[in-house]
């Protein structure tokens, strides 16, 4: 398949610029036939005893800063991923480019200095512990859609209720239409949870430049899938329960840690890119958002529930005035 089979028109104003006023108080389109227009708040109707939700746990960073560089320049850093001995991978935008000995006056008398690239990603050398640095200093860092700086809401509706893990720069939108409420419908529906993380980097954003999809170099992102959740999932498929997956990390992080053909428990990194064709070991059923044209994101979408049924939902959802992308509406359905 090639890229712009991935297209389609959207009306800029159905792009989410604010969450909706509850968690829970967004729609759900259910890619069923026919397709149904549902509330998130039915999401839990469309589970069964048995199954298993599985859950993103990472955790926003506030990860943009702003900085200043000797001869005055303003520079803009947005934390990509923390290395050892306080050295930060991060993308950068400056008028001119960095230089070593010319280091970045941050807040907080912090300086970063720049050590080397690696392609679109600056190494950069604090001279504090980046994490502590950017909870304190940093802002939210809210999608390239997103056309308007942070706010203080930001902070907590940006993130999941079951944030732990913190090593994201952007949310895993699916989410975000979670709360306690939705939560003790599903375990008291019988339904059993796990989790697993993916921190998800700022590549997330990045465009499919190339037209074979083939030839298109996926992103890097670091993965953690414990022995716990190995061994929900098993239980899970031995009862007849289903795997639903809470979002397109879940489906990233639980295929990487199988593509042995077992499932089995993993940290490190994942480059992992899903396309029409793809054969699915573990996801049986998946709840996202709605994800940019072209993107590798909605590629994936269309590996798992077909890409006809999907590029038709999306129509459905276009002309339904859904509200697209981190803070919009959410759909769910099952694997082809």
């Amino acid at each position: 398949m090639r890229r712009t089979d991935f297209a389609y028109d959207l009306p800029v104003d159905l792009i989410a610029q604010h969450p909706p006023e509850n968690r829970a108080g967004g729609r759900l389109l259910h890619v069923a036939s026919p397709v149904q227009d549902l509330r998130f708040t039915d999401f839990p109707n469309l589970l069964k005893a048995g199954d298993l939700l599985v859950f993103n746990d990472t955790r926003v960073i506030p990860a943009r800063v702003h900085g200043v560089k000797p001869t005055g320049g303003q520079v803009e850093i947005l934390l990509e991923r923390v290395l050892d001995g306080n050295r930060i991978l991060a993308h950068v935008h400056a008028s001119k480019p960095l230089r070593p000995e010319a280091p970045v006056a941050l807040a907080g008398g912090v300086e970063a200095r720049f050590v080397q690239r690696h392609d679109d990603l600056f190494e950069l050398q604090l001279s504090a512990e980046p994490l502590a640095f950017f909870q304190q200093y940093g802002a939210m860092p809210l999608p390239p859609y997103i056309e308007r700086n942070a706010e203080l809401d930001d902070a907590t509706r940006y993130q999941t209720v079951y944030a732990r893990e913190p090593g994201a720069v952007a949310a895993p939108t699916a989410g975000l239409h979670f709360d306690d409420e939705i939560l003790a419908r599903c375990k008291a529906k019988g339904v059993e949870s796990t989790f697993v993380t993916l921190h998800v980097g700022a590549g997330t954003f990045q465009n499919v430049r190339v037209e074979d999809l083939q030839q298109h170099r996926m992103h890097a992102e670091r993965i953690s899938v414990s022995a716990d959740a190995c061994a929900a999932i098993e239980a899970t498929k031995a009862r007849g329960g289903r795997v639903v997956a809470v979002g397109t990390t879940v489906v990233r992080t639980l295929e990487s840690a199988a593509q042995s053909g077992t499932l089995q428990p993993y940290e490190g990194e994942t480059r992992l890119f899903i396309t029409p064709g793809y054969r699915f070991k573990v996801i049986d059923a998946l709840l996202t958002n709605f994800h940019l044209p072209e993107s590798t994101l909605l590629m994936l979408v269309s590996a798992f529930g077909g890409f006809d049924e999907v590029m038709s939902a999306y129509r459905h959802a276009v002309a339904q005035r859904y509200r697209f992308f981190s803070y919009g509406d959410a759909m769910f359905l099952e694997r082809r």
